[in-house]
């Protein structure tokens, strides 16, 4: 498995990484897939402290005790919430992040987080705050590396101008390809790097993209209609065979792009897992096939939270 170095810093991640959300409640399950993905090479495990209020960070720590030499871990902090409470709040001062991380680094049995991320963010933020906590945590060997996972274009130019975050997790996929219009740019300019998390869009972009339509678009998808979406979905399925699938031919196009480190991608089960894998065995993407995808999609832009 190739690696692509996060931002300027000394992480290398496996260009397709776990997104840990969709592993469910059962911890034998849960350990078989991450098991499988790292003895195929991925090496980054992405989490939050808010997937299952907590119970997430339990499992992914419960299947990596004996293994974290072999990985690096990102979780992500800013909604509060309390045990046995299914709602949060958003808090991003530094106060609740000082006192996020070490309830994450007990759930997940760990002494230290690879990757630190802040969970959303506002413009009304109190971010030189929040970046302080960031840095002191870094400072005290708590926390590797910090980003934030965003899609806001103001909040995300806040943090390159005034943080040293290495990377910006944020929705990516040949469907939504707004982050191409401004930030992948930016970023790329400020040696900051992309984790692409929904490289599949719901699925639409999988060997079983059809049906993810049908029953995931009945009201569209971004500015997508339904039925352009079932024609694209059918287009797609053009670039694959033999040589390339669905899955491969989306975390193909989303790595295309030097700025992202690794496509995530979610996996509820070993057989979504391995689909995904597939990545492995399929046939460079060209330029000229590039292209034609995006001839295929739509090139449309962010609307809200604009830079200013």
């Amino acid at each position: 498995m190739n690696k692509r170095q996060l931002g300027s810093s000394d992480l290398y991640v496996s260009e397709i990484s776990l997104g840990c959300m969709s592993l469910g409640s059962d911890t034998n399950k849960a350990k078989e897939i991450i098991d499988q993905a790292i003895d195929a090479g991925i090496n980054y495990l992405d989490t939050a402290d808010l997937y299952g209020f907590g119970q997430n960070e339990k499992i992914v720590g419960e299947a990596v005790k004996d293994r974290r030499e072999d990985i690096l871990i990102g979780t992500k902090v800013g909604n509060r919430f309390s045990a046995g409470q299914e709602d949060w709040t958003w808090d991003p001062s530094k106060k609740h992040i000082k006192e996020g991380v070490k309830d994450s680094l007990q759930r997940l049995g760990i002494d230290y987080i690879d990757l630190y991320q802040l969970h959303g963010g506002t413009i009304d933020d109190p971010i030189n705050e929040s970046i302080e906590a960031f840095e002191e945590l870094r400072q005290e060997g708590l926390v590797r590396e910090y980003g934030i996972s965003s899609i806001r274009p103001n909040v995300i130019k806040e943090y390159v101008e005034k943080s040293n975050i290495v990377s910006v997790m944020m929705q990516y996929n040949a469907l939504d390809r707004r982050p191409e219009e401004e930030i992948l740019n930016l970023l790329s300019n400020h040696s900051i790097s992309v984790l692409a998390r929904g490289p599949l869009a719901k699925g639409m972009l999988s060997s079983d993209g059809i049906n993810k339509v049908q029953y995931k678009a009945e009201n569209g998808f971004l500015e997508y209609s339904q039925d352009e979406l079932l024609t694209i979905v059918k287009e797609w399925q053009g670039y694959t065979g033999d040589k390339r699938t669905a899955e491969a031919l989306a975390l193909q196009y989303v790595l295309h792009h030097p700025t992202v480190a690794t496509a995530v991608f979610g996996a509820s089960s070993v057989d979504q897992l391995h689909d995904n894998l597939r990545y492995l065995e399929a046939e460079p993407l060209s330029e000229q096939s590039y292209e034609e995808i995006q001839a295929l999609t739509k090139d449309i832009t962010y609307q809200k939270h604009r830079m200013k």
